[in-house]
């Protein structure tokens, strides 16, 4: 699951299944193909997502993001793309397990 590095990485918010951050292979309409996509449950230090997607968290530890996946979601309502910076600091948290 290796994601080229020519897809955008972008932050991707959703009408009901949450926040997603990932590789924007593909948009059609409101569905978005995601590589690598990590979900965003829950982030400390970064008062927005347009913040997160500049930035990134000041606060990784205390931040809840899932393991990467492939997918694909619908009802995308926003795309926003990350800095190279702010990439770097999402994907650097740790994956959040139960």
């Amino acid at each position: 699951m290796k994601a080229k590095s020519n897809y955008p990485f972008v932050i991707v918010r959703t009408y009901s299944a949450g926040v997603f951050a990932g590789y924007l292979v593909k948009r059609t309409g409101k569905e978005c193909e995601l590589q690598k996509a990590i979900r965003l449950w829950y982030w400390k230090g970064a008062a927005s997502l347009s913040q997160l997607a500049i930035e990134g968290v000041t606060r990784p530890t205390e931040c809840k993001f899932g393991i990467p996946v492939d997918l694909t979601v619908t009802e995308a309502i926003e795309i926003i793309q990350t800095t190279r910076d702010a990439q770097q600091n999402i994907q650097g948290v740790a994956s959040w397990r139960a």
